[in-house]
C-alpha cells in the first residue's frame, strides 16, 4: 500500500489543521465566528428547492451575524438576490 495523504494541490496548505495565531488569545474564539464556507450573505427560494430553479420567483435574503444567519430582507427575483449578494464583495469596500 502506499502512502496515505490529504488530496489536493501541492502548492496549496492543507485545510486539515485550522491555523491559529499564538499571539492572540482569541484567535480560536474569531475562526468558530466566521461563517460557513466564508459566504457573508446568502439567498433562498422563499418556497424552498433549489436556488437557480425558477428565477422569477421571490428570495429571502440571509446576512451572517456572528453566530447564525438572519433574514435581512427579500428580493423580488434571482437577478436582485445575486446582485444583493455580490453587494458586499464589490459595494463601498466595508466587506470583512
Amino acid at each position: 500500500m502506499g502512502k496515505h495523504r490529504r488530496p489536493g494541490p501541492p502548492n496549496q496548505p492543507s485545510r486539515a489543521v485550522p491555523r491559529a495565531d499564538a499571539d492572540d488569545p482569541f484567535a480560536a474564539y474569531n475562526k468558530r465566528r466566521r461563517p460557513p464556507l466564508d459566504v457573508h450573505r446568502r439567498h433562498r427560494p422563499v418556497h424552498g428547492g433549489a436556488g437557480h430553479l425558477r428565477p422569477d420567483e421571490p428570495r429571502v435574503l440571509e446576512e451572517w451575524t456572528g453566530f447564525a444567519y438572519e433574514v435581512a430582507g427579500t428580493a423580488p427575483d434571482l437577478a436582485a438576490a445575486r446582485a444583493w449578494v455580490n453587494e458586499l464583495q464589490t459595494g463601498d469596500g466595508s466587506a470583512a
